[in-house]
């Protein structure tokens, strides 16, 4: 049981499921913007242009004519800032998994680092503890005689 916890975890953590449930969120998001967009501003528009085309004298005639309401900026905007503000919420979410997913791996990254080191010389890889170089023979930090 805790193997299939333990590779479930690590399959919910690979940055391909992450990247899928953000596009499919923000995409969710996004279609309440386009449908904001075309059910308050687009279809009133087009309906006020069909209504001074018939005749209609003013917007109020065009309204009862058409039986449609008036542009709703305040809904299309309401809109848009959901959408953002679940995009920074999400940015947030997928920045602390990253973040944990990361915390493991600069360990071992630390570890490997201080294996080695560089000769000031001739620039090869050589062993940490090394005071002589056993390429160049050259004297290295901490060489006592």
């Amino acid at each position: 049981m805790k193997k299939f916890f333990s590779e479930f975890k690590e399959f919910i953590m690979r940055g391909n499921v992450m990247d899928l449930a953000v596009a499919v969120i923000i995409g969710g998001a996004f279609q309440a913007i386009v449908a904001s967009l075309c059910d308050h501003i687009i279809t009133p528009f087009i309906q006020m242009i069909i209504g001074w085309c018939t005749g209609a004298k003013s917007i109020d005639e065009m309204t009862k004519a058409l039986n449609v309401g008036p542009i709703q900026f305040g809904s299309f905007i309401s809109a848009v800032l959901n959408f953002i503000i679940m995009a920074f919420i999400i940015f947030l979410l997928v920045k602390a998994v990253n973040k944990a997913m990361t915390i493991g791996k600069k360990k071992e990254e630390e570890e490997e680092e201080e294996t080695e080191k560089e000769c000031p010389y001739c620039k090869t890889k050589i062993d940490i503890n090394a005071t002589r170089c056993p390429h160049c023979t050259s004297k290295l930090e901490g060489y006592k005689e």
